[in-house]
């Protein structure tokens, strides 16, 4: 049964996903009502497709951007969309059918009774999981352990996961990265700093092969360098918020904006 809910939405940014984008939204919409579509200037006519989807479901919406811009200036386009709607919060899940709808809502429900925190997915991988992948995210899953002071993120890279829409959108409008791949890190160690409590919870991931229709746009040379950047900076800004997070963990505050 389709859950309905005035709070709490589905937001699922799609870039070139080919026709598993129709089995993610599908199943998304199976579990859960409104789901948000954002096309991030996909070439591939699956716009078209899921507005046609769309025009049938009162429960989709879909977003068309004339270019692609990146996987975080999708989702951002998608919170404003919701909070313009009234809703609180977002489950952000990619297109390509890695991540678990069946999960949703048991997310949402996680979400509901802790609504000051964050949601994240700690992925159960299977044996279709690309070795290389699953060890070098232990690298960035370190880093941001120490950007956060230990705030306790299980996992940096996994971007199925339910945000307060109020502090990511303020988190992403006060600096002009998290636009691209660097996203789904640098915003749980950004809401970390703001106080967002990360409480995790194990969601299985799977990865289709090119024959079973799966779409990487994953690029280690040029999405390695990403993050290597991306975590410098966020080094750099951990070193200037050091003694706050440290005064915070000591006195257990709760969440406030440094």
């Amino acid at each position: 049964m389709t859950t309905v809910s005035t709070t709490h939405v589905v937001v699922i940014p799609s870039y070139d996903s080919g026709p598993l984008v129709y089995d993610t939204v599908r199943a998304a919409r199976a579990a859960w009502q409104p789901v948000y579509v954002v096309v991030d200037g996909s070439g591939d006519g699956t716009g078209e497709g899921l507005r046609a989807m769309a025009a049938a479901d009162p429960g989709l919406r879909v977003w068309l951007l004339p270019r692609n811009q990146g996987k975080g200036a999708a989702v951002l386009h998608g919170l404003l969309q919701a909070r313009a709607a009234g809703f609180t919060h977002a489950l952000t899940m990619d297109a390509d059918g890695q991540h678990p709808a069946q999960c949703i809502e048991d997310f949402m429900r996680a979400s509901a009774a802790r609504p000051e925190a964050m949601i994240l997915g700690r992925p159960l991988f299977d044996a279709s999981a690309p070795r290389l992948r699953v060890r070098g995210r232990r690298v960035s899953n370190w880093w941001t352990d120490l950007e956060t002071l230990g705030a306790g993120v299980a996992d940096s890279l996994f971007g199925f996961r339910v945000y307060p829409i109020v502090e990511l959108v303020a988190v992403m409008r006060r600096q002009r990265w998290m636009r691209r791949f660097d996203f789904d890190t640098e915003a749980v160690v950004r809401l970390a700093w703001r106080g967002v409590k990360p409480i995790n919870r194990d969601a299985p991931v799977r990865y289709l092969s090119a024959a079973q229709g799966g779409v990487s746009h994953f690029r280690y040379g040029r999405d390695n360098a990403l993050l290597t950047w991306m975590h410098a900076r966020l080094v750099i800004g951990f070193v200037l918020r050091l003694p706050w997070l440290a005064w915070r963990r000591a006195r257990r505050l709760p969440p406030f904006q440094p």
